[in-house]
């Protein structure tokens, strides 16, 4: 199941709620001021309260974040450059 979710989450046997949040969270990294109140109705849907939104959102915007910033720095990247 690792490998079927690492590949591509769409087609690994999870659970409706983990793909609801997971849709989420692919729409939030490629375009986070795409996302909507009827987004929000979805996960709540799914089973998520405001709480778990919130914790959703925040997760997934600080790993947003944080990659950016390694990448920009190039951290982890072996290409010669200085870090």
């Amino acid at each position: 199941m690792v490998a079927a979710l690492q590949q591509d989450y769409t087609k690994a046997l999870i659970s409706r709620q983990d793909a609801v949040m997971l849709d989420y969270v692919v729409k939030l990294t490629k375009d986070a001021t795409s996302c909507t109140p009827e987004d929000h109705a979805r996960l709540r849907d799914a089973g998520f309260n405001d709480r778990g939104i919130l914790q959703i959102t925040l997760i997934a915007a600080w790993f947003n974040y944080i990659n950016r910033v390694a990448d920009a720095l190039g951290v982890g990247r072996d290409d010669g450059a200085p870090a």
